[in-house]
């Protein structure tokens, strides 16, 4: 009987973030939260991480830029009550390569992956002063559910049904395909508010990458 595969989904909070005219700059975004988990390919855990990069975390200087800084009170209770822990960016990175080595992972997933890769490859540079470029285990496929979800749910005439009804639309009327939305649509509350931390983030994601799963269908999944 073929062993059934495990993957790694993350999910990365940022400072050093900064205004760029009606954008956000964020092509030099630091770590300073990650939600680390393992899971199968129904989404349900195996094992589960919050992690806060005491790294960034204690440089107010740089937390003062980060978008979601009025969160920071949630981390506190977090680790008060032993839901998040410290660490630091090189324990960050050496969970991951044990948890990819334990597991014998699959696929490193998250949804719009292209930005904590970026945001995890900035951290580890500036930390290591450019001696380490590249946070992740080299070798493993990275999987996007923001590109999953434009090919399996997108499409849907449902979906399409959803976001018209409540204004889910891209200033050039496309549905949108944010995580928080897409929950709202394979959950069915239309009132869900996504919390904009790793720890709870990939507990919407995951369900993305589920749903995505059971389509049964030839996905590109990949970030590259």
């Amino acid at each position: 009987m073929k062993k059934p595969y495990n993957y790694l989904i993350i999910d990365t909070e940022t400072a050093n973030t900064f205004s760029d005219g009606k954008n956000l700059d964020t092509s030099s975004a630091l770590v300073y939260d990650i939600g680390i988990g393992v899971i199968d390919r129904n989404g349900n855990y195996l094992e589960k991480h919050s992690l806060i990069n005491s790294d960034i975390f204690f440089q107010n200087g740089i937390m003062k830029s980060a978008y979601y800084a009025s969160k920071i009170p949630t981390y506190w209770e977090g680790i008060k009550n032993g839901s998040r822990k410290f660490s630091t960016t090189y324990g960050i990175n050496k969970l991951i390569k044990t948890l990819a080595e334990q597991y014998k992972i699959k696929a490193i997933i998250a949804h719009n992956a292209r930005f904590d890769v970026s945001a995890l490859n900035s951290t580890i540079r500036y930390i290591s002063k450019s001696k380490t470029r590249y946070f992740l285990p080299y070798g493993i496929p990275i999987w996007d559910t923001l590109k999953m979800a434009r090919q399996v749910i997108n499409p849907l005439k449902k979906y399409t049904k959803f976001c018209d009804t409540y204004g889910y639309k891209t200033k050039n009327n496309q549905n949108r395909l944010t995580a928080e939305v897409l929950y709202r649509f394979i959950s069915g509350n239309n009132d869900f508010i996504e919390s904009h931390t790793g720890m709870e983030d990939i507990d919407i994601e995951k369900e993305i990458f589920a749903r995505c799963m059971k389509a049964h269908k030839k996905i590109d999944k990949a970030l590259w």
